[in-house]
């Protein structure tokens, strides 16, 4: 598996002065997506609804509404 593009535009793009830390989104290869975020499991798994689940490997990541706003062009579809 490989990441194959960015989704959106890059952190210094969003106003990241240093692009290091910054929430972003990935296509990868076998067409699936990774995303960089603030890991909030702990602090979110007691909101989930009732019909969410999360397995032990899976974490909840918070990515900014800005980030997902800018990557919304380069989504696909289908």
């Amino acid at each position: 598996m490989k990441i194959v593009r960015r989704i959106g535009v890059p952190p210094s793009a969003r106003g990241s002065a240093s692009g290091a830390n910054c929430p972003d989104l990935f296509e990868l290869s076998d067409g699936n997506f990774a995303v960089i975020g603030t890991e909030a499991t702990e602090a979110l798994e007691r909101e989930l609804p009732a019909d969410a689940a999360r397995a032990d490997y899976e974490r909840i990541v918070i990515v900014s509404r800005e980030t997902l706003i800018r990557a919304k062009a380069d989504i696909p579809d289908a």
